[in-house]
């Protein structure tokens, strides 16, 4: 177990499986896979409504009904009802390539051509197939379904390129169509009876008539590649769309027979599906680019414009930081995409703008990855000027200039900044300072320049006589930094040189030699460490005002990707291409855990509120989250929850935040759209932190109420007394009187029930007389076991009246009664009450809430208390106890008061 765990992976829409679209009452859902889990959306908005447990394998198929999803893993085939694993069929031998939706029944085809046919009604976990069909040997399954009308009867393509009809009620082959000498990869029944459409790997689209086996037209790709998906519309308009391996969607129009429009950038990778919804001019589209997009045809022309999206990174991130105190990500990928992901509501998560890409593309005919920045390899971002101006700064791939960004508003800023304009060379590395006000970037030439970032305007360049070239550095320049109040700017060149500058007047005031090549610097404001990652896998820490190394930390075995400071500077977390996330104590100058990933981290992020880790692996288009699982325990001691210097192997953290297991964990709650939140394996502590007090958590109104109940009564009581009804209903029979006052008219019947009633309730009394109430029943109970949990439970659930009642219905009121108090039931309830409060004052337990009661118990029992010997020494007792606990309460909010006062004061 280490410090941190595995919490959930963000930025994941789709992988290259198809998705399942269906329709439950007036909303449309489809259901998409994401690698080992799957997900659904609500097409409305493309929100994210649920998502599943994560399976031990990656999902090959998908297909759902109502509130059933059957998802194909490996050999076996999963049934959740909900987000509950619920069945696994397991009867194939081979892959699972293909799900089908029969009516009541699920067809699953594998790649050794068998089809097993499963009933999904009355599913349990030994559940059987009802049916089994085996294909021919030259036969491969790719594409299944089902021709509207044809009775037990499907349709399967090959890999071959022929295509068959099958009754699967008798498990015969009824029919073999002659194909088209090539493979097919998809097919797809039309709102017309007896014609499908199949699609070809050599990009042909065939409709054909399956009941005369006659071609009704076909259609062929302009783009190379083979047809992926189709779908025809069924809103009146006779179109057919079809995508292919080129990420082009092409709409033909079958009345025409011709091309209608084409999608050209639709997306990025081949498309894996294709979907008209019933009766609406609307195409949702899904690649393996990692995007879902709808489309709708609502143009003069005809022509489809793009409606809403969901669109991660299409190629892995390179770099990652958290943003707005811990609630966004932003990250930049290889897909020259620069993202902000939001940790709380996925669908908050977007691309920013780089100014009318899509236009621009258009204009020019090209290919929108053509005019897109070129992929971000280094980014500062500060929060402090988000309102005025650019706030971000990004250097890019073999780019001599760098450009801003303005995060209010999502978008490219106007500003290019171009270092040295007359030798340029690639920009390497850049920071922002404090204020906020200015942006240094560093060359692969060793050319170091301040600009100004309201105005794009450069503030001058940090040169060194003593080079060569009069540059800063004599090669290329690993990074840059600011100190947090403007004096100092730190600088490192690739020759294992370090720089510190004056910021504003950018004269060199010291320099140190590492004595090997720099990889990476990363600088720690508030305590003015520098760390730095050389060739040798060294991680050195130093202290830049006193000029010397104060730590060096050894371990990674392989190149270390990346560097971060917690936000108070204890911690250093480093990650290597060894597989392993390393986190060192700086004030032990020792390792404190260490864990090992499967796939190697190349970027990492620690939130502000050291709650969260975000990683980003080779090869992985997510971006993954970790809690950091002290925060959440409340163990005071963090190394406790460390490896020290042994390494832990860990996976990585799913979407769902849920582990499939062999011991059916599906129970477990699915967390989602939340900041942060423990994970199903962390143990939760109940011990409780000294000296502090813990609370009830109700609302405040609550238990306030307890203390002005008698307000609230005042409050509420009627201003005006009922009055009496001037007429009595007609249905009811009256007799005059000499008063004027209505009187009813009573009959026998009445007067027979009157005294049924009578006696019922004076049985009623005598058995409440022998029995007690839940309230003395729950405390009696709770004392003799010497566990007042379940009682606290019971009166916090009361509301304040009803508690009000339950304590004033032990007042002891006839002292005259010749039986003596001690001796009665109300003394030994108030003595159970008196050592109830006393338990819960010592624990510290529902603080604020028990300090209510405690309040409205003296008001109620006072009177009784101080007559009673017994019940005054108990009083005492509590006296002592409350006394000691808000003595402790109070030195603490003395200190943190004076702390809140230090800090204040310090800022001026």
């Amino acid at each position: 177990m280490g410090i941190f765990e595995r919490f959930r992976a963000i930025g994941y829409i789709t992988s290259s499986v198809p998705f399942s679209v269906q329709r439950l009452g007036t909303e449309t859902f489809v259901t998409v896979s994401v690698g080992k889990s799957w997900q659904i959306y609500n097409c409305a908005k493309l929100n994210l409504v649920l998502v599943g447990p994560q399976l031990p394998k990656k999902i090959r198929a998908l297909a759902s009904y109502r509130d059933y999803t059957f998802a194909a893993y490996g050999n076996d085939i999963a049934v959740f009802k909900r987000a509950h694993q619920v069945a696994t069929w397991s009867r194939h031998t081979a892959k699972v390539n293909l799900l089908l939706l029969f009516g009541e029944h699920v067809l699953s085809v594998d790649v050794d051509g068998n089809i097993f046919i499963w009933a999904f009604k009355g599913i349990d976990q030994n559940h059987a197939p009802i049916g089994h069909v085996l294909l021919e040997d030259k036969f491969s399954p790719t594409c299944i379904m089902h021709p509207d009308t044809y009775l037990n009867k499907v349709i399967l393509g090959s890999q071959e390129g022929s295509l068959e009809l099958w009754n699967i009620s008798t498990k015969k082959k009824l029919y073999e169509f002659k194909g088209w000498q090539s493979s097919i990869c998809c097919c797809i029944s039309s709102p017309a009876l007896d014609v499908v459409a199949i699609g070809c790997a050599d990009g042909k689209i065939h409709v054909h008539n399956i009941r005369y086996d006659e071609e009704v037209v076909t259609f062929t790709h302009s783009s190379r590649g083979s047809v992926t998906a189709l779908s025809f519309s069924t809103d009146g308009q006779p179109l057919l769309a079809s995508g292919g391996s080129s990420g082009v969607i092409s709409i033909w129009n079958l009345e025409k027979r011709r091309l209608h429009s084409v999608i050209g950038e639709a997306h990025d990778s081949p498309i894996i599906s294709l979907h008209f919804f019933a009766n609406e001019p609307v195409l949702m589209s899904s690649s393996a680019d990692n995007s879902v997009k709808m489309w709708i045809f609502d143009t003069s022309d005809g022509d489809p414009r793009l409606l809403r999206f969901r669109s991660g990174h299409s190629a892995p991130p390179l770099c990652i930081r958290f943003y707005a105190n811990g609630r966004h990500i932003l990250s930049a990928g290889q897909d020259r995409a620069f993202r902000l992901f939001s940790v709380i509501q996925d669908q908050q998560s977007r691309e920013l703008s780089q100014r009318h890409i899509s236009k621009r593309a258009k204009k020019l005919r090209v290919k929108e990855e053509e005019i897109k920045l070129k992929p971000v390899i280094a980014f500062d971002v500060a929060e402090i000027r988000e309102r005025d101006w650019c706030n971000v700064v990004t250097c890019h791939m073999d780019t001599a200039q760098a450009y801003v960004w303005r995060l209010q508003n999502f978008v490219l800023g106007e500003h290019i900044l171009k270092p040295c304009p007359e030798k340029p060379t690639p920009v390497k590395a850049c920071a922002i300072s404090a204020c906020g006000n200015f942006a240094v970037l560093g060359t692969a030439g060793g050319w170091i320049e301040r600009f100004n970032l309201q105005s794009g305007i450069s503030r001058g360049s940090y040169m060194d006589s003593s080079e060569r070239n009069s540059c800063a550095h004599g090669g290329e320049v690993v990074g840059v930094a600011c100190d947090s109040t403007n004096t100092l700017m730190i600088s490192a060149g690739y020759h294992g040189d370090i720089k510190v500058w004056e910021f504003k007047g950018r004269e060199l005031k010291s320099r140190w030699e590492i004595g090997c090549s720099l990889v990476k610097i990363v600088y720690h404001r508030s305590n003015g460490l520098l760390a730095t990652v050389a060739d040798d896998l060294i991680i050195r820490l130093y202290d830049v005002v006193a000029l010397r190394i104060v730590r060096k930390f050894e371990g990674h075995t392989d190149r270390v990707t990346d560097l971060c400071f917690s936000e108070d500077g204890k911690w250093l977390l480093s990650s290597g291409m060894d597989g392993s996330l390393r986190i060192w104590d700086v004030i032990l100058a020792r390792q404190i855990d260490a864990l090992y990933v499967d796939v190697s981290i190349t970027a990492l992020s620690l939130s502000p509120n050291m709650d969260v880790l975000a990683t980003t692996h080779v090869d992985q288009n997510g971006v993954y989250l970790w809690v950091n699982q002290a925060m959440f325990t409340g163990a005071s001691n963090v190394e406790s929850y460390g490896s020290g210097k042994e390494i832990v192997s860990v996976k990585l953290p799913s979407v769902s935040s849920i582990e499939h297991s062999e011991d059916n964990d599906s129970d477990k709650p699915i967390v989602i759209h939340s900041k942060v939140a423990v994970s199903s394996h962390t143990p939760l502590s109940d011990k409780q932190i000294p000296d502090l007090v813990t609370l009830s958590l109700l609302p405040k109104s609550q238990w306030q109420s307890l203390i002005n109940l008698d307000i609230i009564k005042a409050r509420n009581k009627p201003i005006e007394p009922p009055r009496k009804p001037e007429k009595a209903p007609f249905f009811l029979p009256s007799v005059p009187s000499l008063s004027g006052e209505i009187i009813f008219k009573p009959t026998e019947s009445a007067d027979e029930e009157k005294d049924k009633k009578a006696d019922k309730l004076e049985e009623s009394r005598k058995q409440a007389d022998l029995a007690l109430p839940h309230f003395v029943q729950l405390l009696h109970a709770a004392a003799d076991m010497k566990n007042f949990s379940a009682f606290t439970d019971y009166i916090k659930s009361l509301s304040s009246s009803t508690l009000d009642m339950e304590l004033r219905m032990l007042q002891i009121i006839d002292d005259d009664d010749d039986q003596e108090p001690e001796k009665r039931p109300e003394f030994h309830s108030i003595e159970l009450l008196l050592d109830y409060l006393i338990h819960e004052i010592a624990c510290r337990n529902n603080f604020e809430f028990i300090q209510a009661v405690i309040r409205l118990f003296l008001k109620i029992h006072g009177e009784t208390i101080r007559r009673q010997p017994k019940l005054q020494d108990k009083a005492r007792k509590l006296l002592e106890i409350q006394g000691a606990v808000w003595q402790r309460v109070d030195r603490l909010f003395q200190g943190a008061r004076c702390m809140v006062t230090f800090l204040s004061n310090s800022q001026f």
